[in-house]
């Protein structure tokens, strides 16, 4: 069961991102807003503007290079795009040294048997699948570690993710497509939904911002219900369906349509190409 943990704020040592996008910037907001000092983070990115923006928003040190914002870090957060994500791994190798910081890969596809051989050393690593509602900390992340992250480290690398919603530990690494194909891209099958919901009460004669308003709060107001109640969806469901009502005759024109094999499709065609991405690395 997905859980929001009781994250043991401030995290402790220093916290390096390496990389300074989006979801960076959700997991750097929600840290400080859960008590870390701004000054037990550090991130390194490329981009001058970016860093400017960070540094002015969040008062986090910034850095150009990978090396200077690992100094020293006890946990290193790897939130670079995965076709760089070697070249970054292999200049970390070096940066590190002896040293045996818990790494934590927000990247999609990129196993963890590849970070080891990438950053050459027997290192604790998490893998987690974050998606994009963590950037309003309402996110849902699937995380995996490997044998040589202890406890305290489990702990902490779910507490960092746990500050931007809620996460659920995974027991084998191949459901991480699964987990990719399901909450990783589930948000845009829920617009996908919304989308169809407002054009097609549009088409029977709605103002279009009518519609979407509508659409939109009566799945937020469900969402909630769902996640606040702990009721199963199929309880919620058969609770408002009434027979030989309005719902029903909805819910039976998608049963007509396949809608639950369709759905069935379309996770396994994500949770397919996910595994070819994922086997792409060397």
């Amino acid at each position: 069961m997905p859980s929001i943990p009781d994250s043991p704020f401030p995290i402790p040592g220093l916290t390096a991102f390496i990389g300074g996008g989006n979801m960076a910037r959700s997991l750097i907001g929600a840290l400080i807003r859960g008590g870390t000092s701004a000054r037990a983070i550090a991130v390194a990115e490329p981009n001058e503007a970016l860093r400017a923006a960070l540094a002015q928003e969040f008062a986090v040190g910034t850095h150009a290079r990978n090396a200077d914002a690992v100094a020293g870090a006890n946990t290193v957060i790897l939130a670079v795009k995965p076709q760089v994500m070697r070249d970054v791994c292999v200049e970390l190798a070096d940066a590190f040294g002896g040293t045996r910081p818990l790494v934590v890969s927000i990247a999609a596809g990129i196993r963890i048997d590849q970070l080891q051989r990438w950053l050459g050393a027997l290192l604790p690593i998490v893998r987690c699948m974050p998606n994009t509602p963590a950037l309003i900390g309402a996110g849902a992340t699937g995380l995996i570690a490997n044998a040589q992250a202890s406890a305290d480290e489990r702990a902490r690398a779910e507490a960092i993710l746990g500050a931007a919603g809620a996460t659920a530990w995974i027991e084998r690494e191949e459901l991480m497509d699964t987990v990719t194909a399901l909450s990783g891209s589930g948000p845009a099958y829920f617009f996908l939904l919304v989308e169809a919901l407002e054009d097609a009460a549009v088409a029977q004669g709605l103002p279009r911002a009518t519609a979407r308003m509508l659409a939109s709060q009566t799945c937020l107001g469900a969402g909630r219900m769902l996640v606040e109640s702990g009721e199963a969806p199929a309880t919620l469901r058969e609770r408002v369906t009434s027979p030989g009502g309005t719902t029903a005759a909805a819910l039976g024109a998608f049963d007509k349509g396949g809608l639950r094999e369709l759905v069935d499709k379309a996770v396994k065609a994500a949770t397919g190409r996910g595994r070819e991405l994922s086997a792409r690395g060397n």
